[in-house]
């Protein structure tokens, strides 16, 4: 009989542009249930070059990996929000360090990596068996730039 895993089998792994550090010290400040369980330092005082740590309770792995290592938006990490003022409060956490907003709830943080803070109420709300009410809700998502609650109860409740 085999014992269970410690830890998961999959874990994603970031190549940074020699901002590692600071990218764990960001994300590790913004995001509840996050913290860095390993690291490897280039010398004894330089950065850290390589690191495991835990961002919302999910592990990663990162590396400085130099110029050559760039993020695109076919890699983005989806945040699952109670409420509106969970995205609010990730939404400015980001943009406040530099992110830049994109469209529909997407947004590309200072170190290149893309996110998406989506409250829980748009996957309710489009999971509905109403295909004119998830269209009006999906049409209203897609004028948004940071996702609103509100407006896309609305745009269910109107739908006709």
């Amino acid at each position: 009989m085999t014992a269970p895993r410690a830890t998961p089998k999959v874990t994603p792994f970031l190549m940074f542009n020699d901002q590692l550090e600071a990218a764990i010290a960001f994300y590790t400040s913004t995001f509840p249930d996050s913290r860095i369980t390993t690291s490897a330092r280039m010398g004894a005082d330089g950065p850290i070059m390589s690191a495991e740590f835990v961002i919302g309770g999910q592990r990663f792995m990162g590396y400085n990996g130099g110029a050559y290592f760039q993020f695109s938006q076919g890699f983005s990490l989806f945040v699952d929000c109670e409420n509106q003022a969970e995205v609010d409060r990730y939404w400015d956490a980001l943009v406040t360090a530099g992110a830049k907003p994109l469209q529909c709830g997407w947004i590309t943080d200072q170190f290149g990596l893309t996110w998406q803070i989506v409250p829980r109420r748009f996957m309710e709300l489009i999971a509905d068996t109403d295909k004119v009410k998830v269209k009006a809700v999906m049409d209203a998502m897609l004028q948004m730039v940071k996702l609103d609650v509100a407006g896309l109860e609305r745009a269910y409740m109107e739908a006709r």
